[in-house]
């Protein structure tokens, strides 16, 4: 069974950065991709960022030029700088296995003030 835990959210002030992690762990063979979600109060889960196994990024518009999506192995990071109220959300981190399904983590709270 495959685990991934997310931490690095929080409280910020507009203008501000955080950095969110999410590491997997269990039985994984191969990975596809891993990605950001973000799913703001009332609305439906977004695609923020994605990485690739062979590295391509893809961002939403919203986000370019401000976060940044890595991963190392099995963690995935999403630097997230110049925070905007509307970035405030939870944001859930995915994998894409080679084989099987995408997995969720639980999600983490981003709350930016204005």
């Amino acid at each position: 069974q495959v685990q991934l835990v997310e931490s690095g959210g929080g409280l910020v002030q507009e203008g501000g950065s955080l950095r969110l992690s999410c590491t997997a762990s269990g039985r994984i063979l191969g990975i596809s991709a891993m990605a950001w979600y973000r799913q703001a109060p009332g609305n439906q889960r977004h695609l923020v960022a994605r990485v690739t196994s062979a590295g391509n990024t893809t961002y939403t518009d919203s986000v370019n030029g401000r976060f940044i999506i890595s991963r190392d192995k099995k963690t995935v990071t999403l630097q997230m700088n110049s925070l905007t109220p509307d970035d405030t959300g939870v944001y859930y981190c995915s994998l894409l296995p080679v084989f099987g399904h995408e997995e969720w983590g639980r999600g983490t709270q981003v709350t930016v003030s204005s």
